[in-house]
């Protein structure tokens, strides 16, 4: 399996080549492409004829990390993918995609270089702006949690009732060491979306995928998200069936896009 060095880390990456235009995939905070995969999060699933690059996030998944905050604020993450787009694509504007934490990443990335990214898939985008100063705090307390309880208290109290378009899926845990979480849950509580203002200067076609009733990742990101975006569209999923749609939606921004 191909790694690319980056500051503090090693990334894990997998590349399906099957020609045609290229496709990044990322995922979420605490998950991973083989845990994506799991929570019917991988979209990629439903391409073809594409040059798809996944890759686990430092710290998560298969890919190396430091026990150090900052590395997994979301503006380091977008650093590192413009590394992994220089080393597999260069000079090429890709399509990119992926959930929450990914998502943010990509939107980070795009207000940084926007001539990289041919369209973007944004699915569920977290809390932002005004939300995000709750969301960083319960991030704090986990952390704190993990380090004086463990991880199993952690996952005691995160389970909840879940997005009524998430009911049926598996149980997961985090695809993450147990010594590297709560730096990476301190690294998003430091983190927040790009600011309104240079989101609205994100030229890159994008289609936003939202899910209704969840407070982590809330449809007020999403339609503020859509407002900002020069061009943007919305989509918001309500029940499980409409989530096995996202794929084909991937494919239809990949081939317009591309």
């Amino acid at each position: 399996m191909p790694t690319l060095e980056v500051p503090g880390a090693e990334l894990a990456v997998a590349l399906s080549d099957e020609g045609g235009h290229p496709v990044v995939q990322l995922h979420g905070l605490t998950s991973s492409r083989a845990r994506d995969r799991v929570l019917n999060l991988d979209l990629g699933r439903g391409l073809s004829g594409t040059r798809l690059l996944r890759y686990d996030a430092r710290g998560h998944g298969r890919s190396t990390g430091r026990k150090v905050p900052a590395d997994y604020r979301w503006e380091n993450l977008a650093e590192d993918l413009l590394r992994v787009l220089d080393r597999w694509f260069p000079g090429e504007a890709v399509h990119g995609v992926g959930p929450s934490m990914g998502a943010a990443t990509l939107l980070h990335a795009a207000s940084l270089d926007a001539d990289r990214f041919a369209g973007l898939t944004l699915m569920v985008p977290p809390t932002a702006w005004e939300t995000r100063a709750d969301q960083a705090a319960i991030y704090r307390t986990a952390a704190a949690l993990i380090e004086s309880d463990g991880i199993k208290g952690f996952l005691a109290g995160t389970r909840g009732t879940p997005p009524p378009a998430t009911v049926g899926a598996p149980d997961t845990s985090p695809d993450v060491a147990d010594a590297l979480l709560p730096s990476l849950l301190r690294g998003a509580g430091l983190s927040d979306l790009p600011s309104p203002e240079n989101v609205a200067r994100i030229e890159v076609p994008t289609t936003i995928l939202a899910w209704i009733d969840d407070p982590g990742h809330p449809l007020s990101t999403a339609e503020r998200l859509a407002a900002l975006l020069p061009h943007a569209t919305l989509t918001i999923a309500r029940t499980p069936e409409d989530v096995e749609d996202w794929p084909e939606v991937l494919r239809q921004d990949v081939e317009r896009h591309g």
